[in-house]
C-alpha cells in the first residue's frame, strides 16, 4: 500500500514539474505593451490608448487592471477587440483594450501600469507619458455648457457621429446617386433608434438591401481610428436639374459613459473589472451632414423620338407565340428590357400595329433588384387581335434611354414580325369597327334569321297576322348597334385620355396591391408588407391625382387633395401611414397588431378618398 501511494506522488510530481516546464517555455513570449494615438495632446482633445497583449490562447487570458488615468477623464472603454494571423504556419493572437481620453489640465502625466493575468501569471505595462499642451485648444470651437451631469456633449460628437457619403456630387436627371450613411464611434454605445429619416426632395428613393444585424468594423477617419458600422443605404434618381438638398439622417444613440468612485476603496482594486464599472447612459442625439448634389439636364440635342425619360444602360427583347393565325384569333407580342437603372420609371414602349388589328391593354411585370446598383426588368406583353386577313407586319419597337457613362441617346430596336392571318374575307368585310369576335357571331345569328329570298310585301289587310317574333328580329339588332357603337365612343374617349384612364383604374389597382400586402402579412413578412402598403397607396395618389411617378412628392400630394377639398384630417391620415411605412423600410416593426390596424387604416383611407373625389369632380 505504502508503495502505491509512493509511485501515486511520484506520477503527481512529475505532472507538476512537466506543467510548469511548459508554462516557463510558453511564457517566453507573452507580451504586454501600451501605446497611445498621440503622446501630445491639446487641452479639451480626446486620444485614445491601447493596452495590447499577445498570447498563442486567448481562452487564458483574464484579471484585466487598468490603471488610474489621473489627470485624465474616461469618455470610453474598455473597449476589447482580439485579432489572430497565421504566418508561415505560425499562428499569433492578441487581445486589446482601449479607452477614449481627455485631458483635464495641463502639463505632463504619467499612465502608470496595466497588468493582466495569463495562466496563472501576471503581466505589467510600462508607464507611459501623456504630455497636454494648450496650443490646439484655442482653435476648437466655444465648448457648449456642461449637461447635469457634467457630460460635454462637443466631447461626444468628435467620437460618435454620422456621415453621408455620396458615391458622386454631380449627376445627370435620371441616374443613380448612391448614398451611404456610416455610424461612427470610439465609445461604447447600446442601440440606436431612429429620430428623423432624411428628405429626398426631388429625387424617386429607393432603400438598397442591407443586414438584418449592425456589423461594425475598424476604420481611420482623419488620422483616428473608428469602430464604423453602414446603418443605411439609399439610391436616388433626380427627378429635376439643378441644385439638390438631402436633409439630415438622425439617431439617438445611447452612450455608455464610464463613472468612478471619488472615494476609493479595497474593493475598488478588486472589482476594477469592467463587469463590475459603474456606467451611465447618456442619449445622443447624432445627426449627419446634410448634401448638396448638382443635377445636370438631360442634353437637348439628338433626342431620340422614342426616348420617354429612361437613364442607365438597358436592353430590349422581343417575340410573338405565333407568326400564322386566324382571323379574330388572338396573338401574344412579349416585350423585356432589362438593365441597370430605374426599372420603375420606364414607361411602356409604342407598338405600332398594321391596320385591321387590334390591340388591348396589356400586361406589365415588374422585377427589382436593390444591390448596390439598382437593376432588374420589366415585362410587357400585349394582346393583338387580326380583324382583317392578309400578310401583316409588325414595325420594329423603338426603345430609347440616355447613357451616363457614353453620355450620349442610344436607341434599341428589336426586330420586325410578320404574321400570315387567313380566314374568310367575307367576314372581315361585314365586320363593324370595334367589335369583339363575340359580338360579330351574335350579329350574324341574328341576320340569319331573315331571309330575303322568297320575301313576299304584305298587305295592309295582313298586317295583323304577322307574328311578333319578326319586329322583334328587326329591332332588336339596332339596339344593340347603337349600344355597341356607344360603348366603342366610351373606350375611345378612355384610351384616348391617358389620366382619365389611370383614375379610373386607381382603386382596383389600390385593391390589388392591398390583397398582396395582406398576403405579406399573413406570411409574416413585414419589410414587404410595408413596400406593398406604400405602393398601394402612391399608386393610388398617383393616379387619381394625375401625378406621374418620377415627379411624385407628399408635399405635391396635399396640395392637390387641398385643391379637391379633402378635409385636413384625411390628408394628415395620408402623411401618417406614409410615415410608418418610411420608418419601418429603416426597422420593420414585429408587432403584428400595429400591423394589421394599419391594413385596415389604409384600405379605409383609400375608399374615403374614391368617395370624396368622386363627389368632388360631380
Amino acid at each position: 500500500m505504502g508503495r502505491v501511494l509512493l509511485n501515486n506522488i511520484r506520477k503527481i510530481f512529475y505532472f507538476f514539474l512537466a506543467f510548469a516546464f511548459f508554462n516557463v517555455a510558453s511564457l517566453r513570449a507573452q507580451v504586454f505593451k501600451v501605446s497611445a494615438d498621440k503622446t501630445t495632446v491639446g487641452l479639451g482633445e480626446t486620444f485614445q490608448i491601447y493596452f495590447e497583449f499577445d498570447a498563442p490562447d486567448m481562452n487564458s487570458v483574464s484579471g484585466f487592471h487598468a490603471p488610474a488615468f489621473k489627470g485624465f477623464t474616461i469618455l470610453g472603454g474598455p473597449n476589447q477587440s482580439t485579432s489572430m494571423q497565421i504566418i508561415n504556419g505560425q499562428m499569433s493572437s492578441s487581445v486589446t483594450y482601449s479607452y477614449v481620453l481627455t485631458p483635464q489640465k495641463l502639463g505632463s502625466f504619467t499612465i502608470g501600469t496595466a497588468s493582466v493575468k495569463y495562466k496563472g501569471k501576471t503581466y505589467k505595462t510600462k508607464p507611459l507619458t501623456i504630455k497636454v499642451v494648450k496650443g490646439k485648444a484655442k482653435a476648437l470651437p466655444k465648448p457648449a455648457p456642461p449637461t447635469q451631469n457634467g457630460i460635454d456633449e462637443q466631447e461626444i460628437a468628435k467620437n460618435v457621429f454620422i456621415r453621408a457619403i455620396p458615391n458622386k456630387t454631380t449627376v445627370y436627371q435620371g441616374e443613380q446617386l448612391t448614398v451611404v450613411y456610416k455610424l461612427y464611434t470610439r465609445l461604447n454605445i447600446s442601440s440606436p433608434s431612429l429620430t428623423k429619416l432624411p428628405t429626398y426632395e426631388g429625387f424617386w428613393a429607393e432603400d438598397l438591401d442591407m443586414p438584418n444585424t449592425i456589423n461594425f468594423h475598424i476604420e481611420m477617419y482623419k488620422g483616428q481610428r473608428y469602430r464604423v458600422a453602414d446603418i443605411k443605404k439609399a439610391a436616388l434618381f433626380a427627378t429635376k436639374s439643378g441644385k439638390l438638398k438631402v436633409t439630415p439622417f438622425e439617431l439617438k444613440i445611447p452612450v455608455l459613459i464610464r463613472r468612478r468612485n471619488r472615494n476609493r476603496s479595497l474593493f475598488d482594486d478588486f472589482f476594477n473589472d469592467p463587469f463590475f464599472s459603474r456606467t451611465e447612459t447618456y442619449n445622443y442625439n447624432a445627426k449627419s451632414n446634410s448634401l448638396t448634389i448638382n443635377v445636370l439636364p438631360l442634353p437637348v440635342k439628338g433626342v431620340p423620338p422614342s426616348f420617354k425619360g429612361a437613364v442607365g444602360h438597358f436592353n430590349i427583347s422581343a417575340k410573338i407565340n405565333k407568326n400564322n393565325v386566324k382571323v379574330n384569333n388572338p396573338v401574344s407580342l412579349k416585350l423585356k428590357i432589362w438593365g441597370e437603372g430605374n426599372i420603375n420609371l420606364i414607361d411602356v414602349p409604342e407598338v405600332k400595329l398594321p391596320a385591321g388589328f387590334e390591340e388591348y391593354e396589356p400586361k406589365v411585370t415588374t422585377k427589382v433588384n436593390k444591390k448596390d446598383i439598382v437593376s432588374g426588368y420589366k415585362s410587357i406583353e400585349y394582346l393583338i387581335v387580326p380583324r382583317i386577313p392578309g400578310r401583316k407586319v409588325i414595325p420594329p419597337v423603338e426603345f430609347s434611354y440616355f447613357d451616363p457613362a457614353k453620355k450620349k441617346y442610344i436607341t434599341l430596336r428589336t426586330p420586325k414580325f410578320e404574321i400570315n392571318v387567313t380566314g374568310s374575307a367575307s367576314m372581315a368585310e361585314n365586320m363593324p369597327a370595334g367589335f369583339s369576335k363575340e359580338d360579330i357571331k351574335l350579329l350574324n345569328k341574328d341576320i340569319r334569321f331573315i331571309k330575303v329570298s322568297g320575301f313576299e310585301f304584305v298587305k295592309k289587310s295582313d298586317v295583323r297576322g304577322i307574328p311578333a317574333w319578326f319586329y322583334w328580329s328587326l329591332i332588336v339588332p339596332l339596339l344593340l348597334l347603337f349600344v355597341a357603337v356607344g360603348v366603342k365612343k366610351h373606350h375611345d374617349k378612355i384610351s384616348g385620355n391617358v389620366e382619365l384612364s389611370r383614375s379610373l383604374k386607381a382603386e382596383k389597382l389600390a385593391r390589388k396591391r392591398l390583397k398582396n400586402a395582406k398576403k405579406a402579412l399573413d406570411s409574416k413578412s413585414a419589410t414587404l408588407f410595408y413596400e406593398e402598403i406604400a405602393k398601394a397607396l402612391y399608386g393610388y395618389l398617383g393616379d387619381k391625382l394625375h401625378i406621374n411617378m418620377s415627379e411624385f412628392t407628399l408635399e405635391k400630394v396635399e396640395k392637390k387633395l387641398n385643391t379637391a377639398g379633402i378635409e385636413e384630417e384625411l390628408i394628415k391620415k395620408v402623411r401618417e401611414i406614409a410615415d410608418k411605412c418610411e420608418y419601418a423600410r429603416f426597422a420593420p416593426s414585429k408587432d403584428e397588431a400595429a400591423e394589421e390596424k394599419l391594413y385596415n387604416e389604409t384600405l379605409e383611407l383609400i375608399s374615403t378618398l374614391e368617395k370624396k373625389i368622386k363627389k368632388f369632380k360631380k
